[in-house]
């Protein structure tokens, strides 16, 4: 039988809906103004009159950056690095979560390289001696400098360590009287079960690899190698106006450093904002299982 909501039950539902659409807005509001900004007249913009919709409308700013060839070589480097370093990123973290999910007694000293992943989570040694060993190794203007100098995520690690360490032990157990090793558990047992936490670490790895600038700033010598990101950071648009026509006049007066940079990020996001929603259904369930015990 069901039971008619109460007043103060259906009053709740509206304030609740209420609230979580207050939300959604203010998450999507930032990215709303900033495309309305790349697509707004250079006065506009700088004058900061832009607000919901474009002031001026006009693809100046695209089109600037549609032009130049070393946008699109940065964005293949950034697609690349996202690949090899998901990849890299899932690998490394499953074969440590899994023989860290073990008990002491299978595994003696897993408390041991425990503490000390607790204690890289915590403290590094700093710039400089990263740059000497990245140097020492030969990873300067590589990809793989960019992909390995953070293919190991110690909080990817606790949160799939946790994760199996919540999965029935019976199953496990099944598995070894039908003579299972560990290998053939690893892939036929603890993957298949772990598919939310492992989604939600290689989304994390994927924003990390896709947003981040710096080591790219630090290990590349040379703008031809540098990753989106960091080609966006340092970017300066040189134009040769000896041979412009008038129309391409008109277009570089009405272009800024302002609308030129909010098309910059707006594109920069578009590739997260696609995956997101596809990954999305597996936070709550890989999160929560993941982090309720050590």
């Amino acid at each position: 039988m069901v039971r008619e909501q109460s007043y103060g039950s259906k009053l709740f539902d509206i304030l609740l809906f209420v609230v979580l659409i207050g939300i959604a807005l203010v998450c999507i509001m930032p990215i709303w103004y900033t495309l309305a900004v790349s697509l707004s007249d250079k006065a506009a913009a700088a004058a900061g009159i832009v607000r919901l919709w474009p002031v001026g409308f006009n693809w100046n700013s695209y089109q600037t950056i549609m032009t130049d060839s070393k946008f699109f070589n940065s964005f293949g480097i950034s697609l690349q690095r996202v690949v090899l370093g998901s990849i890299i990123n899932f690998a490394v973290t499953v074969l440590m979560a899994y023989p860290l999910s073990k008990s002491v007694r299978d595994f003696r000293l897993r408390n041991v390289f425990m503490w000390l992943l607790v204690f890289c989570m915590l403290f590094n040694g700093g710039l400089i001696p990263w740059y000497m060993v990245m140097k020492n190794y030969g990873l300067m203007d590589t990809i793989w400098g960019l992909v390995l100098s953070g293919g190991v995520q110690v909080f990817h690690v606790i949160l799939v360590v946790n994760f199996f360490r919540n999965l029935p032990k019976e199953l496990e157990e099944a598995a070894l009287v039908d003579g299972a090793g560990p290998w053939y558990m690893l892939v036929r047992l603890f993957i298949p079960l772990a598919v939310p936490v492992l989604a939600t670490i290689t989304l994390f790895s994927i924003v990390y690899h896709w947003n981040e600038f710096f080591h790219g700033l630090v290990l590349m010598s040379s703008a031809e190698k540098y990753p989106l990101q960091t080609y966006i950071q340092q970017l300066v648009v040189v134009i040769d106006t000896t041979s412009m026509t008038e129309d391409e006049y008109k277009k570089l007066s009405e272009l800024s450093n302002q609308t030129l940079n909010a098309a910059k990020i707006f594109i920069a996001m578009i590739p997260v904002l696609v995956i997101y929603p596809f990954l999305q259904r597996f936070f709550i369930h890989g999160i929560t299982l993941g982090s309720v015990k050590e």
